[in-house]
């Protein structure tokens, strides 16, 4: 017990820090507070009545073991963003392995550059995605798109609200910036899972936010490996160690949720490392016909989803594309298929990287796997949909924040806006 306590009280303030990167500096708390005005002032006499309306929002998640490779400045996001040919309005993208989890990097400083690199690609994809769909949008009425494009090279379509690295677990999340004035209360929590049962080279980054009146919760996770029999027991104390000790702050009116299980929308994301409980040559054989169905029979974490021991009230949506590890580098082989060298880890296909949802209010519209071959492991992704009642004057009150109007008034009082600031200022939001 006292090593932990002690690599705890040592560690505390890198895994447990809530600081974040963001687009917003320090000091700007207030733009994310200044446009929520109370729905009762909203309806009273002081404005017209109030009307609420419903709107559906598209969240697309993602997860993704890198294994410790670094990106190449030509990644190709476009396919894996694209495949669903929808913009979604806020994009959670997960990592694992970030870095190599050697001791140099679990228990020393943690790497900055490689968070910049990912949220440099995350950025470039995006935008440019929005600029394909106006390009496409745009072409049939005018064939001057190079005047577009210039026209819009300063505008950034989503902009990046929470970014936070512990060890080589990452997420970040993106929303589309005319929804910025919406968001509220960003935090972060994290929980160290691996050596002496508090490091981070393995366990979670949970982020939460509202958006309008509603609060979100993203956990990225990265459980205890093995494929031995009985190394679920591992992975299903991570995950229970995870939902107890994961903790948010109240906020400002002590009125936000803390756990995990008390936001409105929860999404869990990660690699989750659990594996299909099958002898290595039975699960090889029902992998090459493509028996996903037989497979998922004796999947862990579909046992532990039924049985509702750790997941209880979690959902997941149907799999059906193939196990996303373990892959030969560079290759669409999985590792073993052709033997392997004696003394060498056996490893068989599952699926480790997984994305699942608690509770109600959110509806899966799509869960697939990507084909990149960075790592050993394939990217996963869903889109999710959810609908919320939004305050009609609310919304048109805080969209004026960020409108082109109030732009020209801040520029004249000499107030700057948070578009005037770079993306991965770092932040540290009291919140």
């Amino acid at each position: 017990m006292w090593p932990r306590l002690i690599a705890s009280k040592i560690l505390s303030k890198r895994v447990g820090s809530n600081n974040f990167v963001a687009d917003f500096p320090s000091d700007t708390e207030t733009w994310l507070e200044l446009p929520s005005l109370n729905k009762k002032y909203l309806s009273s006499g002081n404005i017209l009545p109030d009307h609420e309306e419903t709107e559906t929002y598209k969240i697309f998640a993602s997860t993704w073991n890198v294994g410790g490779v670094a990106p190449t400045n030509d990644l190709n996001m476009d396919d894996w963003l694209e495949t669903c040919n929808t913009t979604c309005d806020v994009y959670v993208f997960g990592f694992q392995e970030v870095v190599p989890l050697r001791a140099a990097n679990v228990f020393g400083c943690e790497n900055k550059k490689i968070t910049m690199q990912w949220n440099s690609i995350i950025r470039e994809a995006l935008n440019k995605k929005e600029c394909k769909e106006k390009k496409g949008q745009n072409s049939s009425s005018s064939g001057d798109w190079n005047s577009f494009e210039s026209e819009k090279s300063d505008s950034q379509k989503f902009r990046c609200i929470i970014s936070k690295q512990m060890v080589g677990i990452l997420i970040s999340v993106w929303i589309r910036s005319d929804l910025l004035s919406f968001v509220r209360n960003p935090s972060v929590s994290c929980v160290g899972c691996g050596i002496m049962g508090c490091l981070g080279n393995k366990g979670s980054v949970s982020v939460r936010f509202r958006l309008h009146e509603k609060s979100f919760c993203f956990v990225c996770s990265h459980l205890a490996s093995g494929g031995r029999g009985g190394d679920e027991k591992y992975r299903n104390s991570n995950a229970a160690e995870i939902l107890s000790r994961t903790i948010f702050p109240r906020g400002p009116s002590l009125d936000l949720p803390r756990k995990i299980l008390d936001h409105d929308r929860v999404v869990w994301l990660g690699d989750l490392n659990y594996r299909i409980s099958l002898p290595e040559s039975d699960t090889r054989l029902l992998v090459d016909k493509e028996e996903w169905n037989a497979l998922l029979e004796n999947d862990q974490l579909r046992t532990k989803l039924k049985d509702g021991q750790v997941f209880e009230g979690w959902q997941e949506g149907t799999i059906e594309f193939a196990p996303t590890y373990k892959y030969c580098p560079n290759s669409d082989s999985y590792y073993g298929n052709f033997g392997s060298r004696k003394g060498d880890k056996k490893r068989s296909p599952a699926w480790c990287d997984r994305i699942i949802w608690f509770g109600e209010g959110l509806k899966q519209q799509l869960y697939a796997r990507g084909e990149s071959k960075l790592s050993d492991h394939r990217p996963v992704k869903a889109i999710f949909s959810t609908e919320m009642k939004i305050s009609r004057k609310l919304k048109e009150f805080q969209s004026f924040f960020w409108s082109e109007r109030f732009e020209q008034m801040t520029h004249s009082f000499d107030i700057h806006s948070a578009d005037d600031f770079q993306c991965n200022a770092r932040a540290s939001l009291q919140i």
